[in-house]
Formats: C-alpha cells, sequence, structure tokens
C-alpha cells in the first residue's frame, strides 16, 4: 500500500491530538493506493498459497453494538455472521494495517476480527460519540472538514466501510492507559483507494508521556 501524501490529511491528523479533563485523543486520517508496495507481493503470494482464491469469500464479525440475522457461508439462517468480505479486500486491510503501523505485523489478522459497518451515516454517529465529549467545540469545528476531506479522497457514497476490532492482545492501541480505540477503512473498489481513519482515546498521563503534541485550542477554523 502505498501512502499518499496529503497536506489536508495531514493537517486534520494533527487537529486531531486533543486533550481535556480525564482523556487525551491522538487520531490519525491518511489516504493509501491499494497498489503492492515493498514486500507487499511476497505477502500476498503467501496470503494466497493455500489454494484460496483472491475471490474466495471470508467471514466478518457483526459490527459492534448490531444484532440481526443473515446469510451464514453455507446458506443455512444462524444469525453469528453477519457479512463476507474477498480475500482480496481483506488482504488490502491488513496491508493498511501494516503501512499505517510499520512497528506490528498483522499478517496473522483474521477475517472475524474486521466488521463490515452497515452505513456512512452509523460510522459518522459513533465517532461523534466517540469524540464529542472530548473534542467539544473544537471537534465541532472540525467534523466538517474531516468528512469533506474524506468525500474528496475516496467519494464516501461509492465506498465500503468497514472496521478493525481486535483482541488486545494483537491490537497497537491495547497499551495501559488505552481507553478505548477505533479504525475504520474507507475503501473505494474503483478508485483502487483506502483512506484509514484511526483514533484512540488515553488518560492524559500516558499521553503526555506518548510525545504526541496535544493542544486544547477551541478556536481554529477547519472550514
Amino acid at each position: 500500500m502505498k501512502l499518499l501524501e496529503s497536506g489536508r490529511l495531514e493537517a486534520l491528523s494533527r487537529a486531531l491530538s486533543i486533550i481535556n479533563g480525564d482523556s487525551a485523543v491522538q487520531g490519525r486520517v491518511e489516504s493509501y493506493s491499494c497498489k503492492m508496495a515493498g514486500g507487499e507481493k511476497a505477502f500476498y503470494k503467501k496470503f494466497t498459497a493455500d489454494g484460496e482464491t483472491t475471490h474466495d469469500l471470508q467471514a466478518l464479525s457483526p459490527p459492534e453494538g448490531v444484532t440481526y440475522f443473515s446469510q451464514s457461508l453455507s446458506g443455512d439462517e444462524e444469525g453469528v455472521l453477519c457479512d463476507t468480505i474477498s480475500r482480496k479486500t481483506l488482504f488490502y486491510l491488513i496491508a493498511t494495517l501494516n503501512a499505517a503501523f510499520p512497528d506490528y505485523d498483522f499478517s496473522l489478522a483474521k477475517s472475524s476480527e474486521f466488521s463490515a459497518e452497515p452505513s456512512l451515516s452509523w460510522v459518522q454517529g459513533a465517532v461523534d460519540v466517540a469524540l464529542s465529549p472530548i473534542g467539544g467545540t473544537r471537534w465541532r469545528q472540525l467534523r466538517p472538514a474531516l468528512w469533506a476531506a474524506i468525500d474528496e479522497e475516496v467519494l464516501l457514497t461509492e465506498c465500503r466501510i468497514y472496521s478493525y476490532n481486535p483482541d488486545l492482545a494483537s491490537d497497537p492501541f491495547g497499551e495501559p492507559g488505552c481507553l478505548w480505540a477505533f479504525n475504520y477503512f474507507f475503501y473505494n473498489r474503483k478508485l483502487k483507494r483506502i483512506v484509514f481513519f484511526t483514533c484512540r482515546a488515553m488518560s492524559p498521563v500516558c499521553a503526555v508521556d506518548s510525545g504526541v503534541d496535544f493542544t486544547m485550542d477551541d478556536d481554529e477554523d477547519f472550514n
């Protein structure tokens, strides 16, 4: 995956580092081309070496907070797995994580650690619930510019949205002081591009120790 340089997204990522009261948010929004780079071609060959084709479907977990019945891979009503993903798309999501967090290896991540989100409005609502209590006025100013920038990168109406919800042992945000985290992928198959939006909330003490430049400035205009 190739990181697509964007001054606009970099500025938004800096603005997503906010400290307020008992929590501090560290956020990033980045755009990636689904073009294999470096050792990804070798990883891709290994990823599909077990007789599975790029079109084979993998089972996803239901989105967090969503419960509904759907068809299982066998066609039986089980009400457990609510969506599937192609092997190739799963590779893109894992490769994006590897590119975004080079100090971690997500090669063994399973499809069950990912979910397909119901809709853009659902994701926007979940992001609001997470960021509004900490971001306050700053988040309300930042929000329109953030979604406009993501839309410009990947055309949100044409995207499939996925999330990564790993166990704490493999989660790079599962460190001491981490209160919560979210990881969203906005994937436009036609453009062959993914915008990765990730945030974590930390205790202020751990946040300061992380070396991130947090701010409490609510006066900046992001529009």
